[in-house]
């Protein structure tokens, strides 16, 4: 392939810096533009807890957790054997946790980051940053804004990896949706994935308690579709509602009840290892002078913000009936009222819609131009799902401009 072919990456997150690695081991030059004053920025800060690179569940299991089918190529020349592999070929190594998720051994992304832009630009990649896209000149040329004004840059395809619009700060703020609009690409809005949503608490509760876990709970709900869903984990209480990865989990089929019912009904176990009998038979036990929270803590070993949680939605007749008492514990209702804002997102959904693309990830329209990561119209829970997919789609991507270029002229 001739040396001369430009590619121009516009975005330097995970699914960019891999359509880079796939273009630059095949010798075209590639220059990578990002808006921000470095790159990786979203990908470092999902390292602050711990890295998790992937998931080691099934292949079948692991293809099922995304929203759409048209996922499932991208992983099946990379998944999580791959990524792992990958992260060896950049001198790190990598753990198992004991829930399957695949993190590096120093759980941080900053030396596996540094390992991999030190390996692109040995390979010959550019990077330019603080350069925000514009959109296209009338000679087809990129804009970009840079520090020293607009800049016109020509190349012979585009890889788009401008994410999604979830934490706007680190970049992915959405702002590329009109210019794709404008050129007839079918986008759909973007909406927060794994995300928080909205409850109507009281002062007290939401003053006491905001920011306590609630840990060892059963989720479940029945959705818009009247499928339901059932899973144990952990959740936190915050100021304006409930967050955390049980709810994550959930967020897509929640979000979807939302919109369609106007609330989503969500009940919580509070005790998920006693049984209904037993738990009445505890509850019922004389308490004598000892206090409610007492009583709940002693017998059946509720306490804290469960107890808080209880006493928020139980009305007094609820809590002075053992019967109903035990019932609420085991199916505690509450409803969610709207999902927090898309920047606390850890996701979003929406974006580019799979039918504006071809197989390769190119836009059926703009021939030359292709997409990747988060700002196409797919989700998935967290867990290393995520960044396994966004990763795969950069490959594709990448591997779809080097078909191009080889397609008779």
């Amino acid at each position: 392939m001739p040396n001369k072919k430009h590619i121009a990456i516009i975005g330097g997150g995970p699914a960019g810096l891999m359509a880079a690695e796939v273009l630059s081991a095949a010798g075209v030059q590639v220059e990578v533009y990002d808006a921000m004053p470095s790159v990786g920025r979203k990908f470092l800060l999902a390292g602050r807890g711990g890295l998790n690179l992937t998931h080691t569940e099934p292949h079948a299991q692991f293809v099922a957790r995304y929203s759409h089918t048209e996922v499932a190529p991208w992983l099946q020349d990379f998944g999580a054997e791959a990524v792992c592999d990958w992260v060896r070929g950049l001198g790190r190594e990598v753990f198992v946790g004991s829930s399957g998720r695949v993190f590096p051994t120093d759980q941080k992304a900053a030396p596996l980051l540094r390992a991999w832009l030190h390996r692109l630009r040995e390979s010959g990649v550019t990077f330019h940053v603080r350069h925000r896209w514009l959109g296209w000149a009338d000679n087809n040329a990129l804009r970009f804004a840079t520090p020293d004004g607009e800049r016109l840059v020509h190349a012979d395809a585009v890889v788009l990896a401008l994410g999604g619009g979830s934490w706007a700060r680190l970049g992915s703020d959405g702002a590329w949706l009109p210019l794709l609009a404008e050129h007839g690409i079918d986008v759909a809005a973007l909406q927060p994935a794994n995300c928080g949503f909205d409850v109507t608490w009281s002062e007290h509760l939401r003053t006491r308690f905001a920011g306590q876990p609630l840990k060892s709970v059963v989720l479940s709900f029945t959705d818009s579709a009247g499928v339901a869903f059932r899973k144990q984990g952990e959740l936190m209480l915050t100021e304006n509602g409930l967050e955390g990865g049980l709810i994550y989990a959930a967020s897509a089929r929640l979000r979807e009840t939302i919109h369609a019912s106007g609330t989503a009904l969500i009940y919580l176990d509070l005790a998920p290892g006693w049984e209904l009998p037993r738990l009445t038979r505890e509850l019922a036990h004389p308490r004598g002078s000892r206090s409610l929270s007492s009583h709940l803590q002693s017998r059946v070993n509720l306490r804290g913000v469960k107890t808080a949680l209880l006493r928020e939605v139980a009305s007094a007749e609820d809590l002075a009936d053992p019967v109903r008492l035990a019932a609420l514990i085991k199916a505690l209702p509450i409803r969610l009222v709207t999902p927090r804002p898309i920047d606390e997102a850890i996701s979003s959904v929406g974006g580019v819609r799979f039918a504006a693309l071809d197989a390769r990830l190119m836009l059926r329209a703009l021939p030359g131009v292709f997409c990747a990561g988060e700002m196409i119209d797919w989700e998935a829970p967290t867990g290393g799902y995520l960044l396994t997919a966004c990763l795969a789609s950069g490959r594709v991507a990448g591997n779809g401009v080097l078909d191009w270029f080889a397609e008779p002229a």
